[in-house]
Parts: C-alpha cells; sequence; structure tokens
C-alpha cells in the first residue's frame, strides 16, 4: 500500500483507537482486580466479626489463628472451634454483612459432628426473593469439628454488574472502533471510484481533443474560402462552429489541467514573468472570446516581474477575469491593485459585478460549484476554472480569497515577496 498523507492519518487514528481500546480493557482488568478484592476483603472480615462475637457469647479466648478459609471464588470455611446455635449465627451473618454494605445473596450449612454431616442453614437474599437453594454445594473438612460453610452464588455476577460504567465505555469503544473502520472502507472504495471516473474523463477529453482539432482546422480553412466568404449565411453558419469548437475545446483544457492538479501530476516550471505583460494578453483574449468592451486598470505602479509558472500563471488571471465579465451584466470594468507587506504582496482584482450570494461565498473554489446569474436561468460552465486557479495558488504556495465589496466583488492573490519583484 502505498503511504500518502491519507493512509498515514488513517493508520494513525486506527492504532489511536486500538491504544485507547487496550487501556480501557487494562483499566477494566484493574477495577474488575480492585472490585473483586474490595468484595473479598468485606466478607472477610464480616465473617471475623461473627467468630468474634460467637467466641464473645461463649465468653472464651479467641484464638489468634485465622480462622476463616477462602475454597473458591464466593465459597468460605469459617472453623468457629467451639459450638455455637444455628439462629444466632444466621442474626450475626445478616448484622455483619449489613455493616459492612455487603448486599448479596448467601446460603450457609452447620457441620453436625453428631451426624458426620453438612446441615444446610437457609438461603438469605438481599433482595427478598430467594433463587434456587443449593444443599449439595456444601462439602465436608474432615480436620475440622464445629465450623460452618458460607456459599455466595452470586458473587461472579456481582463482580460485571458493578462494572457497568466500565462495560458501557468499552462497548463504545468498540463500536467507535466499527465505524471507523466500516467508514474508512467506505471512504476508499469511493475514492477508487472517483479516481476510475477521472481517468475515464481525462482520458474522454483526451480523445475528444484530435476530432476537435481536425473540426478546428478544417473549419478555419474552409472559412476562408471564396464560397463561404461570398455567402453570409454559409459564413455565418461557419463562424458558429469555429466559435463553439473554440469553447469546447477551452472547457476540455480546464477539464485536463483540473485533472492534472487533482492527480498530482503537475510539475510547475517556474520562470521570471512581467506581470504587465500577462495581463494584456489576457485582455485581449477575453476580448475576442466576449465581444465585448472590457476596460482593465492597472493602478500598480510597479511593472512586477513574477516567478511563476508561465503557462498555469496565465490561466489563473485568465480564469479570474473571465469570471468577472462573465458575471457582470453592464460594462465590464476590473481594477487591480498590489498591496505589500514585509512578507506577502496581495494582488487584487476588484471587479463592477453584482458580487457572489453570502450562501454561495465560501464554496466557490469547490470542484464544480457554480453560482446561478441574476440575469439568467442557465448555470455556464462546469465549476473547475476557481477550483484550478486556488490548486495551482496552493501548488505556487500562494493564498487565493475572494469577498463582496461595495463595488462588486474581488479577488485577491496573496504572493510570498521571494517570488514577486518590483
Amino acid at each position: 500500500m502505498k503511504f500518502n498523507k491519507l493512509n498515514i492519518l488513517i493508520v494513525i487514528g486506527f492504532f489511536a483507537i486500538v491504544g485507547v481500546i487496550i487501556m480501557q480493557l487494562f483499566l477494566l482488568n484493574q477495577a474488575f482486580i480492585f472490585e473483586k478484592k474490595e468484595i473479598d476483603d468485606k466478607i472477610h472480615f464480616a465473617l471475623q466479626d461473627v467468630v468474634e462475637k460467637i467466641y464473645l457469647d461463649n465468653q472464651s479466648d479467641l484464638p489468634l489463628t485465622n480462622k476463616i478459609q477462602k475454597v473458591t471464588d464466593g465459597y468460605y470455611i469459617v472453623n468457629v472451634d467451639d459450638v455455637f446455635e444455628n439462629n444466632i449465627l444466621e442474626h450475626y451473618l445478616k448484622t455483619e454483612f449489613e455493616k459492612v454494605k455487603l448486599d448479596l445473596d448467601f446460603e450457609y450449612a452447620i457441620y453436625n459432628c453428631g451426624t458426620d454431616h453438612m446441615v444446610y442453614g437457609n438461603y438469605i437474599s438481599a433482595d427478598g426473593k430467594p433463587d434456587k437453594k443449593c444443599e449439595d454445594c456444601f462439602t465436608k473438612d474432615i480436620d475440622l469439628i464445629y465450623y460452618f460453610a458460607i456459599r455466595f452464588p452470586n458473587i461472579k455476577q456481582n463482580y460485571f454488574t458493578s462494572l457497568q460504567q466500565y462495560w458501557v465505555f468499552t462497548f463504545v469503544l468498540f463500536l467507535v472502533l466499527i465505524i471507523y473502520v466500516y467508514s474508512v472502507f467506505l471512504m476508499l472504495k469511493q475514492k477508487h471510484y472517483t479516481a476510475l471516473q477521472n481517468d475515464f474523463i481525462n482520458n474522454m477529453t483526451h480523445e475528444f481533443k484530435t476530432p476537435l482539432a481536425s473540426i478546428l482546422i478544417a473549419s478555419n480553412y474552409a472559412n476562408k474560402q471564396k464560397e463561404i466568404t461570398d455567402n453570409p449565411k454559409l459564413s455565418k453558419y461557419l463562424q458558429i462552429i469555429i466559435d463553439q469548437s473554440n469553447k469546447l475545446n477551452h472547457h476540455i483544457e480546464q477539464i485536463l489541467s483540473l485533472g492534472k492538479a487533482d492527480s498530482n501530476q503537475i510539475r510547475l516550471q517556474k520562470t521570471k514573468i512581467e506581470f504587465n505583460k500577462t495581463l494584456s494578453l489576457v485582455k485581449e483574449n477575453c476580448t475576442l472570446k466576449h465581444q465585448r468592451e472590457i476596460t482593465i486598470t492597472n493602478q500598480i505602479s510597479k511593472n512586477y516581474t513574477i516567478v511563476a509558472d508561465a503557462f498555469h500563471f496565465y490561466n489563473i488571471i485568465f480564469n479570474i477575469i473571465d469570471n468577472a465579465v462573465k458575471y457582470t451584466t453592464q460594462d465590464p470594468e476590473i481594477t487591480i491593485s498590489a498591496a505589500e507587506n514585509e512578507k506577502y504582496t496581495t494582488l487584487t482584482f476588484q471587479d463592477n459585478g453584482p458580487g457572489i450570494p453570502t450562501k454561495d461565498l465560501p464554496f466557490i473554489f469547490d470542484k464544480f460549484y457554480r453560482v446561478e446569474r441574476k440575469d439568467s436561468n442557465e448555470i455556464e460552465g462546469f465549476g473547475i476554472g476557481l477550483s484550478y486557479v486556488k490548486k495551482i495558488c496552493e501548488l505556487h504556495g500562494w493564498k487565493v480569497s475572494v469577498k463582496n465589496t461595495a463595488n462588486g466583488l474581488a479577488f485577491s492573490i496573496q504572493i510570498s515577496n521571494n517570488d514577486i519583484h518590483g
């Protein structure tokens, strides 16, 4: 897999989420261990107090040895080593468990040395709804005489229910990971389809150029023939063919240029360009294209020399002025000015058009976004001219912006002082 910026971000995002999940699982495990230890301590201390009370009732000295043995999770044997009564034991168990706030179901059995059997005591439910008793779950200990066994049947369930919020967070994180992976899969799939679509469009436009060039050559040759020049109607029709072919050729060039920019195939060939010469050429070609009187006022006193790709720089200026002419209903008047500071020189192209609706302004550099004309229901072009302008400016390391003013629309190109000299 080719590691471009997108792939690197995807991998970083994936490992970041996985890292958070691993951390959450670690915290969940730590919380489980802590919860288990806390419950075990509560049970041990409560049973220890029960033994102490039994010895106190019997007025016996409490031995120093530990009387409580944990057999498994939720199963304990308590060696009282002294006589005790069933009802007294149950009362002490309830009291001590309540003191330590141990809300667990439990059942107990007492060893009867006369019959040599474990005698089932009772099932005590924390919520008053006892579950199924398990009288056969208690086993004898051959080394002990006076003892009882206590069992907590739902202790493992309690471990998990007490960590409910941790489980919820963990589930949410896994859900986020699944959504992230699925979204990335859809995005990569869509990117693949977009690449195929762009390849198709670029190949198609390339295939259009050859027959279109033949049409233009044949039409220009025919337009000079005496039979055509002597017939005004045929000359007019042929001129329409030439004009529309040139318009189609312009659109094809735009699509090819934008396709190259999107696929990073453009290699800038920077040279020193005289801004005034480029501006004169743009004015001449715009006048030929629109057949309108275009007034371009250059208020820049300096004759700037700009380090840029000549072909693409011409296209930038042409697209900006072409849009100003296209969307201006009256005679187009474009004023060009410059502002300098320590780092940048900003070229501003101010027109006298109606401007752009506020809702459209943030999107005019987006590819295929088109603004509806106020004087026509038809939306012209493909919406790729300004997208191309922004892409070429970015490749040069420049910034382009646009805003509405009191007089119309103002395009600004911010050029580093390293690339422009007066």
